[in-house]
């Protein structure tokens, strides 16, 4: 289904690139307290660090972070102050490393890893079974997301699901970020992803693991990636069992899941994206009964910033993601 979407970007925040910078650069992070962080040991002897806000029997909203992001990441902490005043509690994850401590296996996180959200929706399930379980996924996440939902079909017990701005063709969107504008985006993640690594080869030493240290050090020199091509293809593709950076892309990218989705899902997306061309947006037959496509002129990346007053920015999502979830849940 295709909706028509209500969004009008600020007059004074038009510009995609502003849309995209203004919310990670300029929003005000809300003061969640009490925030509970909880570490949950995974059956590969590593460990996932998640976040929790809201007040105990309330539905749940799990929150996925996009990439470079975390748990701390202003979008996840907006919306988990919103979603608590609509009676929500939340649990956001932060993927493997992304906690601010460096995690115990060469293991990292990518766009199509979805075996940790599974094992976190289970664990979840097995403590609260009666439980009202939503999620909602921002860029990488998004993509995670969907393709988990897809994967998993009618096996999940979710009420409903919100995925923002998603890289849906994994390759489009590697070609966009090396062009033009879209370069600085382009070159600040990689520099967060190469010290990641860096990070994670020197924990790995500091304690001991010098086999799962030798899978980064066998990476070679990252200094001199300059694009997502070749990130994915030396390090995600090779840590991760896929072929190359191809078999990565093609197995990983969310669009192909859309149609073996069971769960009530938005899908929201703008024209404008700078991670992305418009070729990543699906058409209504790629589409599950149960997926709503809304896609908007403007945007950006992860922006949706309206309002007429500058200094009271209207973040748009934080209004449209808990509408949808409302109208679901029973």
């Amino acid at each position: 289904m295709l909706y028509q979407s209500a969004f009008k970007p600020a007059w004074w925040c038009r510009n995609a690139h502003l849309q995209t910078l203004y919310a990670g650069l300029l929003r005000k992070t809300p003061k969640l307290s009490p925030l509970r962080r909880e570490r949950l040991m995974t059956v590969d002897n590593d460990f996932i660090d998640i976040d929790w806000y809201g007040e105990n029997h309330q539905p749940l909203i799990i929150l996925i972070h996009g990439l470079a992001g975390s748990a701390q990441s202003t979008y996840i902490m907006g919306l988990q102050h919103v979603l608590s005043l609509q009676g929500f509690r939340t649990v956001a994850i932060n993927f493997r490393g992304c906690s601010g401590v460096a995690n115990n296996t060469a293991r990292c996180y990518h766009s199509g890893e979805t075996e940790d959200i599974h094992f976190l929706y289970q664990t979840l399930r097995t403590r609260e079974p009666d439980t009202v379980i939503g999620a909602v996924g921002f860029s990488l996440g998004g993509n995670v997301l969907l393709k988990w939902l897809g994967e998993q079909g009618d096996k999940l017990n979710l009420f409903a699901a919100v995925a923002v701005s998603v890289p849906l063709l994994l390759n489009v969107c590697a070609s966009k970020l090396d062009n033009g504008f879209s370069k600085v985006y382009c070159f600040k993640l990689l520099d967060e992803l190469k010290h990641y690594v860096r990070n994670k080869q020197q924990h790995l030493e500091r304690i001991g693991q010098m086999a799962e240290a030798h899978k980064i050090k066998q990476l070679g020199d990252l200094s001199k990636i300059q694009s997502f091509w070749q990130y994915d293809d030396c390090v995600v593709a090779p840590l991760h069992g896929f072929k190359d950076v191809n078999d990565y892309y093609q197995r990983s990218s969310a669009r192909q899941f859309l149609k073996s989705i069971r769960i009530p899902t938005l899908v929201i997306h703008a024209v404008d994206d700078p991670f992305m061309t418009s070729e990543v947006i699906p058409d209504v037959d790629e589409l599950s009964a149960s997926v709503h496509l809304e896609v908007t002129d403007a945007g950006g990346h992860v922006g949706f910033i309206s309002g007429n007053n500058p200094f009271k920015p209207i973040y748009w999502l934080d209004q449209r993601i808990p509408e949808f979830l409302l109208a679901l849940k029973v």
